[in-house]
């Protein structure tokens, strides 16, 4: 029996509804498998600043610290916008970031096959989407000095943001990259603006070196991050892994969760060095106008914590029975409102979760 210490940070809206469902996965597993986990639960967001004045608090982030890895639901809504931008919700998740050192995040892109008509796209362009961004998370536009909005007199303004990277910071995150790329299909595109932007040529020079030192098996190919963007809704098919830089990171691992049909279903993971813990989190936000009401997606949630056991916890066996049983369910077609369809059965955020736990005991009764 391996024993993990988790921390869970429900954060906000209809996050602490999504993670009692990620709760009664741990209890299957910790009852039909031989793991148990250590859970530590606080507060992240806005329930941290309503209980301790701070959106992530000095104590929570020592728990962080000490954990394997970090499982987050969601952070913000409208009760606390007019708190000072250092203290709003967001800012604690991105302190929780920085202080970790969490400099890759992952954002998967996966139609599956139950959900193939929920997209935007014909169904033949997104039909067994498997693609993999790995963002730049902790440099950039988003942290370069200098930044503000300076006075210029006479009724001007002006606004800067440094985009700025370092040999080290590109060649940490491309790692991360060729060595998931190594796990999958052994492809990897790499995107910048080095056609205008110095940074974007440090970054393409600096991936270049990396591969023809350390990745020669893996195939490396560049691509501006604007035709990235459209060749996303050409041909999104023809991706493996993508890494690209913060801003650009944002902007494209956006666009390729609504090929999926829905945010409800997309899990994250940042992550840093081998010797600090992982955080996962769902792509969807914290949808203040159902919370409470019991018809949230865990599903994003779960896969989000199915995340965690890959990669933090090195249990990709039980993350693969956790994803099957997602299949499964889907397959049966159990929805909740964001994916229902015509013909399925409506299901609230309590029963999407009975569901899975039915067919993970359905999945362990075939093994045995």
């Amino acid at each position: 029996m391996t024993s993990y210490n988790l921390v869970i940070l429900p954060g906000d809206g209809i996050g602490p509804e999504v993670m009692a469902e990620v709760r009664k996965v741990m209890a299957w597993l910790s009852s039909n498998k031989d793991v148990s986990f250590n859970v530590h639960e606080d507060k992240i967001g806005g329930a941290a600043y309503d209980e301790y004045g701070v959106p992530f608090a000095d104590s929570t982030l020592e728990k962080c610290r000490a954990s394997h890895a970090v499982i987050m639901g969601s952070v913000g809504g409208p009760q606390w916008d007019n708190v000072p931008y250092d203290k709003r919700p967001e800012a604690g998740l991105l302190r929780a970031r920085k202080e970790l050192g969490l400099f890759a995040n992952l954002r998967p892109a996966l139609v599956f096959d139950a959900l193939v008509d929920a997209s935007t796209l014909k169904p033949e362009i997104v039909r067994g989407l498997d693609i993999l961004i790995v963002r730049e998370l902790t440099g950039g536009v988003y942290f370069g000095e200098p930044r503000g909005i300076e006075d210029l007199g006479h009724g001007e303004r002006r606004g800067v943001n440094t985009q700025v990277y370092t040999t080290s910071e590109i060649k940490r995150v491309g790692r991360v990259a060729f060595e998931l790329a190594r796990k999958r299909n052994g492809r990897v595109t790499s995107c910048e603006k080095a056609n205008v932007m110095e940074s974007g040529k440090l970054w393409r020079e600096d991936i270049t070196a990396l591969h023809k030192a350390e990745y020669g098996d893996v195939t490396l190919e560049h691509m501006y991050a604007d035709n990235c963007a459209m060749q996303l809704l050409r041909n999104p098919r023809q991706f493996d892994v993508i890494v690209t830089d913060n801003l650009f990171g944002d902007i494209l691992s956006d666009e390729a969760a609504m090929l999926t049909g829905s945010l409800g279903m997309l899990p994250s993971a940042s992550l840093g060095s081998d010797d600090t813990p992982g955080l996962y989190e769902p792509v969807h936000g914290s949808a203040p106008d159902i919370a409470g009401q019991n018809k949230a997606n865990p599903l994003a949630t779960i896969l989000s914590f199915s995340m965690a056991l890959r990669y933090s916890l090195s249990r990709g066996d039980l993350a693969d029975m956790i994803e099957k049983a997602v299949q499964n369910v889907l397959n049966a077609k159990i929805r909740t409102a964001d994916i229902m369809a015509d013909g399925c059965i409506l299901a609230s955020t309590s029963a999407m979760g009975d569901s899975l736990i039915k067919e993970l005991d359905s999945g362990l009764a075939k093994a045995a």
